[in-house]
């Protein structure tokens, strides 16, 4: 069986050979399935029409990423701790892509992309549902693509690096790791905070941020606020583009 571990972290395992996009899916099934558990997955190797932040379009060539939206449900998260959620994702994931990839500096560029040597290859969407205690949290990471058809030169993959993915263990462990760093969030977003703190590759890097009215901030990423907002040059920022600076 496909996905042997990851199935028992799962609560409910869905998978179709392709789809539009995996969290447009999951956001459905869970308003005309409201009995949907905590950490029902969907997931594909053939998403066709992925939305990332900012609604950019996430596409891929079929087989060479993999798409996977988690619906979980957060009653016990206190509303000011839930813009944490991302964040816990983004760490989760970076973990779980760093134990296959031994000696690369593996981590997070604010709020939620994980790098690989400084080049992205996953990226995070999260989504509310109705009633706001289940959130939809779609991921597409690029496992097979070749060096050539990545979309952009900052963009990365494990076949690019010479690596094979382990598709089953890279799910089970974030799995796992999401479920963990949420039930943490009940009490707070101390322990989530340090997690992602640890992780985060923005921090201390001089940054150029677009902001949603237009603007740009350029200064050095020096914390993450109780909230998880970026502090860049003594501002918080909930929102904007972020670029490292080389």
């Amino acid at each position: 069986m496909e996905f042997e571990r990851a199935r028992r972290v799962a609560a409910e395992w869905r998978e179709v050979d392709a789809t539009g996009s995996t969290n447009a899916d999951l956001v459905a099934a869970a308003a005309a399935e409201p009995r949907l558990p905590h950490l029902t997955v969907l997931v594909t190797r053939d998403q066709r029409a992925g939305r990332g932040r900012l609604d950019r379009v996430w596409q891929a060539p079929p087989g060479s990423a993999l798409a996977v939206s988690v619906l979980v449900r957060v009653p016990e998260v206190p509303p000011a701790s839930r813009g944490w959620i991302p964040l816990a994702a983004g760490a989760a994931m970076a973990a779980a892509v760093a134990a296959q990839l031994p000696g690369r500096e593996t981590g997070l560029k604010w709020p939620n992309d994980v790098l690989v040597d400084g080049r992205k290859i996953c990226g995070i969407l999260a989504e509310g549902t109705a009633g706001l205690e289940a959130v939809v949290i779609g991921s597409g990471i690029n496992t097979a693509m070749r060096a050539e058809a990545l979309p952009v030169p900052t963009a990365t993959s494990f076949a690019a690096l010479g690596a094979s993915c382990d598709e089953d263990a890279l799910l089970a462990d974030y799995l796992g790791d999401l479920d963990r760093l949420l039930g943490t969030l009940a009490d707070g977003p101390g322990a989530v905070r340090d997690t992602v703190r640890a992780l985060c590759l923005t921090l201390g890097r001089d940054v150029t941020v677009s902001l949603p009215d237009g603007s740009a901030l350029r200064g050095t990423a020096t914390d993450l606020d109780a909230d998880g907002r970026l502090v860049v040059a003594g501002r918080a920022i909930s929102a904007g583009d972020v670029v490292h600076v080389r």
